[in-house]
């Protein structure tokens, strides 16, 4: 069903089905796609809820946002199970990622009860000020209005119906309009029902939430070109990501998408440590690169190091520990072909070898199978090519003949969510002088651990230069993604009547202030 405020009812542009990954198999039920009137319907819902919504006193928000976390709890079995059929991802996984779910909810809700994300400032009034005098003036954090939201196709929960940008939204105070994916739309339905629960439950205006399905680009278009949204949240390919912020940008008034897109996630291996733990990184690569079939947007995909006493060891013991590793199914046959050729294009390249494969298994009907190529900088300047995201359990070692050429690698790259450093005690100078460049590339920087694995907090910087995200700015995941959907509003000199609860001398609301600069 399409959820479109607190109506439920089948889209009437055609039909689909999920995929078993692992079978191939069609799974029930046939779901209705939407069409732009169904985008439309959304979008006027949204709008006539906003203003009644974004006044909603906090606690109320707050509680919505626990009551969908209470919610999905209450029904993870069944969630954790459609999971499974719809993207082959294992149970334990799939409880993981809903714990990490529910959390950001929760987490949410704090903040809102906190206050501080208004970031309210007072400047009171100076009358004897010379030269000039002061007027009152009084600053919040608003909302921008509603959000278009489109969920990922490899977190089902977490970046999906009820993920981080709807979580971060509606703790704004936005009504969402979630877009969800194709491939794991009972998992979308299961979720969406709860969320519309929630916001009935609450007495909230029921365009505060829908959700709906469309096939191509059609819809999409529609849901950021629609007038009344405000704002778009993306996770996805970057052709995508970039239709999405052509789109957005042609509209008569522009707005922000904030689209993660691409990243390979460099790691970079300095000499001390790849002399003394070459092949404890490599057993470290393996690992960090399967995780998830690395169908994470942090998986390792480019390892830099010196071509020197090490590489070997860190090569033979990557290959060792990847030669065992059983194919799993990727989440789709679509993202299953694009990372056959992804990994048939580097294969094929002059200059690559092949270092190692994991295990096949022809029964899966779309099995992913981990590879782990090598080749060297002068290869990377002849085929840039080589650097692209290939998403799946791939990486590519690329050695440099000298510390200049790794910093030329590295300057070379473009934006990326993270860049990974192991150094030891010996490497820290050379690590101090690639500080600077490795700011200008990525959001996140690691040192001695590993890309995947994202801590849901409020020091969190999940984004990065182009093309990791379209907007360097912000975040996806932590506390800081609220900032996405809020902008800043003065009030100057209003009467005590008419200002915002906050604001006002009382601080009725009981939130943090900069009052004078204090």
């Amino acid at each position: 069903m399409l959820l479109i405020g607190a109506a439920a009812y089948r889209g009437t542009h055609g039909e689909f089905f999920a995929i078993d990954p692992r079978t191939g198999e069609k799974l029930e039920p046939a779901y209705g796609l939407g069409g732009v009137e169904d985008v439309a319907r959304a979008a006027e819902l949204a709008e006539a809820a906003f203003d009644v919504y974004r006044e909603t006193p906090l606690e109320t928000r707050a509680a919505l946002l626990d009551t969908i976390a209470d919610g999905l709890d209450e029904i993870g079995e069944q969630i954790v199970a459609r999971v499974g059929v719809e993207t082959g991802i294992p149970a334990a996984r799939a409880t993981g990622e809903l714990a990490r779910t529910t959390y950001q909810l929760r987490l949410f809700a704090s903040v809102v009860r906190d206050g501080d994300f208004l970031g309210v400032r007072v400047d009171p009034a100076l009358p004897d000020r010379a030269p000039l005098p002061r007027p009152d003036i009084r600053r919040r954090l608003v909302p921008l209005g509603p959000v278009a939201v489109f969920a990922a196709s490899n977190f089902p929960l977490a970046f999906s119906v009820a993920g981080g940008d709807t979580a971060a939204a509606l703790a704004a105070g936005a009504p969402v309009v979630v877009k969800a994916h194709s491939s794991h739309p009972g998992t979308s339905e299961l979720v969406g029902r709860v969320v519309q629960a929630a916001v009935a439950k609450h007495g909230l205006p029921e365009g505060v939430f829908s959700m709906l399905f469309g096939s191509g680009r059609e819809v999409g278009i529609a849901l950021v070109t629609d007038p009344r949204i405000r704002a778009v949240g993306f996770t996805g390919s970057r052709s995508g990501g970039l239709a999405l912020v052509a789109a957005a940008a042609a509209r008569p008034e522009p707005i922000p998408v904030y689209a993660e897109m691409s990243s390979i996630n460099p790691v970079l291996v300095l000499p001390g440590a790849l002399r003394n733990r070459g092949a404890e990184i490599g057993r470290g690569l393996v690992g960090s690169m399967t995780v998830g079939q690395g169908q994470l947007c942090t998986s390792p995909g480019l390892v830099i190091t010196l071509d020197g006493p090490g590489v070997d060891a860190l090569g033979d013991a990557a290959g060792a520990a990847l030669r065992p590793v059983p194919a799993a199914p990727m989440l789709s046959p679509g993202i299953q072909r694009a990372f056959t050729d992804g990994v048939g294009r580097l294969r094929d390249a002059p200059g690559v070898t092949l270092v190692a494969q994991g295990q096949d298994d022809p029964a899966l009907a779309a099995g992913g199978r981990a590879v782990l190529f090598r080749t060297t900088k002068a290869q990377l300047d002849a085929n840039p090519l080589l650097t692209e995201e290939v998403f799946g359990a791939s990486s590519l070692i690329v050695t440099a003949a000298s510390v200049a050429e790794l910093h030329e690698i590295v300057r070379d790259l473009e934006g990326q969510l993270t860049v990974t450093v192991h150094a030891d005690a010996e490497d820290l100078d050379l690590a101090r002088a690639l500080l600077p460049l490795l700011e200008r590339k990525a959001g996140r920087i690691i040192v001695n651990g590993w890309p995947t694995g994202v801590e849901v907090g409020h020091a969190m910087v999940h984004g990065g230069p182009f093309p990791a995200t379209s907007d360097a700015r912000t975040t996806s995941v932590g506390t800081a993604a609220i900032e996405r959907f809020l902008r800043p509003v003065a009030y100057q000199n209003l009467p005590a009547e008419l200002l915002p609860a906050g604001l006002d001398d009382a601080n009725t609301l009981g939130v943090p202030r900069r009052t004078d600069g204090r």
